[in-house]
């Protein structure tokens, strides 16, 4: 028997780094939302996700591994 990991099926999807819009649609928010959320103080998601966080130039991306353990944790 095959069971897949989360982070498995996403590195699969999107591969090891993730857009910002593709997580927003992953987590079930807008883009703008997702933004709004990364700049919250005192909070355990934004927390998170800015340690997911890649800047490539003025893109920001975010670790694929990182976000199936949000995931997988919820």
């Amino acid at each position: 028997m095959n069971t897949n990991t989360t982070e498995e099926l996403l590195v699969r999807q999107y591969g090891v780094l993730m857009s910002l819009a593709a997580t927003a649609q992953l987590l079930n928010r807008s883009t703008d939302g997702l933004r709004v959320t990364l700049t919250r103080r005192n909070s355990q998601i934004a927390e998170k996700l800015n340690m997911a966080k890649v800047k490539l130039g003025r893109r920001v991306m975010f670790k694929v591994s990182a976000i199936a353990k949000i995931i997988d944790e919820s």
